[in-house]
């Protein structure tokens, strides 16, 4: 049994924010100082010193440092003896568990790029993800093996597929024994480690490079900003696929010395037994998960657990308060980031709803602005000079962060690291995607001045008088309707907060002869949902441009493995009852009631026979 430092935790209840912030510059103030020193070089130094400490647990297996050190380096081996190029890439497809870190963890120390392929992708789509990788060699687990047979017919190359199984002789047969000599490539923290898809919400998944230095970033900062230590475990069944499952929560614990416990997927069923069983005292959200729970009933270890801190992103303002006070979590650590993104922002404070801020100690380093946005054109408002317009305390804009300069490729294996000096080190690198088309399309120029250049996350915020940015929407979700902005997201909170609704996903959808897009929202509802009292819910809550015209009753949402809504499918069908069997309502303005919409009526709205 780890014994919990008590004292550390009541300290951090009074005011985590200070020290969490020069934990976290602290821990990451030596990366650069050791351009050679990698996570997999990370690795090799904690075996040394925890040795059989647990690194990894699962259901199946535990993993001490030294065996983490030691698989590794059997997957290192590997590849050197398939003559993996520095540079070179290889694709993953495997299910959580301790081995996936192994696996790339040993590639990477020698050169090698992994890309991360999602375990929910077949087909087409799988195929997309490994041809925009373009490599000559898959790792495919056996549980996964038709999956990859599926997509072979849609590969652009022929790429060697190498099944993975428990005591696979290719793999087993390496020594896992400390690399020396000849073996030991020089790779530096600006090469490319990993490669780790967008969700595809909007479109087919792009590759983002991920290099060893942020590995080693996400790693040392989420570490200070959580003060881990040998006697933490995390607890982690998010996708290890993506940037937080596969890298901030697992980095977080290992560089420090502590462990996680992970999980295949989320069990909201599961997931108390769990917290309580592998004596969890952190554990990595999205924040559906944590609406999951609170939608749970009671269970008997949901106060009886050690989780200190809940980190993650995602956790909306309804959900906050009843997730830590049922729970009795003592801090909630949300952040905002994207994969790709060059800035983030952390909510040490534990302010409900918000999704961080920076320091004013850390602004000039990590510029970031709000800039004033046009929904119908598509872009952001300019001035008379041609400059972005920089949005007042309140407003909402879309968040951009500073690029930092000279903007150049990552450098080969053994090159100096760049030092930046003077303004160039305001604002951090923007690594981009595998396709250089799709990432000058994330960066906006001459912003505030002539060539700079800014990093576009694609989000709306709105920012507080004391700095805290609040999420908003994304700018394919908001749409204009009667010459207002409609914000998705807040029209879908407004939705969970009647009773009877259990999930919204809130979209546009064109009406002929009208400008702009209506509301619909797609709900999953419980017995206990009464449309009256939704309409006169929403009436109460939202002015009227914003109140969906249009309801769709169904079963399930269909979501990303990161909970986000796939509203594709649901934009594309619309309102038309013809190409769906769930219900669907429309808001009558006349008879001021959701009525159920059929085809006849269906047709008087959109032959304009009702006035919206």
């Amino acid at each position: 049994m780890r014994v919990l430092d008590v004292e550390r935790t009541t300290r951090e209840r009074s005011d985590p924010t200070p020290r969490a912030w020069r934990r976290a510059l602290s821990a990451t103030a030596p990366i650069l100082a050791h351009p050679q020193r990698t996570l997999p070089v990370v690795i090799d130094e904690l075996a040394d010193r925890f040795g059989a400490a647990p690194a990894l647990l699962s259901e199946q297996e535990t993993l001490s440092y030294r065996l983490l050190s030691e698989r590794a380096n059997r997957y290192a081996r590997w590849a050197l003896q398939h003559a993996i190029a520095p540079g070179e890439t290889v694709c993953l497809l495997m299910p959580n568990r301790p081995e996936y870190l192994a696996i790339w963890l040993g590639v990477t120390r020698v050169g090698g790029v992994v890309a991360l392929l999602n375990t929910s992708l077949t087909g087409v789509a799988l195929a997309h993800c490994i041809n925009i990788a373009a490599p000559r060699h898959i790792i495919v687990a056996i549980e996964l093996i038709s999956a990859a047979m599926g997509a072979c017919p849609h590969l652009s190359g022929a790429p060697r597929i190498f099944v993975h199984e428990g005591d696979h002789e290719d793999f087993t047969r390496q020594s896992g024994a400390p690399l020396g000599g000849l073996e030991l490539r020089p790779v530096s923290i600006e090469n490319r480690a990993l490669l780790i898809y967008t969700s595809g919400t909007t479109g087919l998944p792009k590759a983002a490079n991920i290099s060893h230095q942020r590995v080693l970033n996400w790693s040392y900062w989420f570490a200070g900003m959580m003060d881990t230590r040998p006697t933490d475990r995390m607890y982690d069944c998010l996708p290890m696929y993506h940037s937080v499952g596969g890298v901030v929560a697992i980095g977080a614990l290992l560089v420090h010395g502590g462990s996680v416990m992970i999980r295949e997927k989320f069990s909201a069923r599961a997931f108390w037994d769990d917290v309580t069983r592998f004596d969890c005292t952190l554990f990595q959200y999205i924040g559906e998960l944590c609406r999951y729970l609170v939608q749970t009933p009671a269970h008997p270890a949901e106060r009886t657990h050690r989780l200190r801190i809940a980190c993650g992103n995602g956790l909306q303002a309804d959900v906050w308060d009843a997730f830590k006070a049922r729970f009795q979590i003592p801090q909630i650590l949300e952040f905002y980031a994207a994969t790709e993104g060059n800035f983030s922002l952390y909510n040490a404070e534990g302010e409900p709803g918000a999704i961080g801020r920076i320091p004013p100690f850390l602004a000039r380093r990590l510029p970031t602005a709000l800039i004033r946005y046009d929904i119908d054109k598509i872009a952001p408002l300019r001035d008379a000079d041609g400059f972005c317009i920089r949005c007042a305390t309140g407003e909402i804009g879309e968040a951009i962060g500073r690029i930092a300069s000279p903007s150049a490729p990552a450098p080969a294996a053994g090159d100096p690291v760049p030092r930046l000096r003077g303004r160039d080190r305001e604002g951090a690198p923007f690594e981009g995607y595998t396709d250089a088309g799709a990432s000058e399309k994330k960066i906006l120029r001459n912003v505030f001045a002539p060539g700079d250049a800014w990093f576009r996350t694609g989000d709306l915020m709105r920012r507080d008088a004391r700095g805290f940015f609040y999420f908003v929407d994304r700018i394919g979700d908001t749409f204009r309707w009667k010459g207002e902005n409609v914000a998705t997201s807040e029209v879908a909170q407004a939705l969970r907060e009647c009773p009877g609704v259990k999930e919204a996903s809130v979209y546009g959808v064109a009406v002929p002869g009208t400008d702009g897009r209506a509301g619909m929202a797609a709900l999953v509802a419980d017995e206990h949902l009464d449309l009256a009292v939704l309409r006169a819910h929403l009436e109460a809550r939202l002015p009227d441009y914003a109140r969906p015209l249009f309801l769709r009753i169904l079963g399930v949402l269909e979501v990303t493995a990161t909970f986000k809504h796939m509203k594709s499918n649901l934009m594309r069908e619309g309102f038309d009852p013809a190409l769906t069997e769930d219900a669907i309502y429309f808001n009558d303005p006349a008879r001021r009631a959701f009525v159920h919409l059929d085809a006849s009526l269906h047709e008087r709205v959109r032959a304009g026979a009702i006035r919206l």
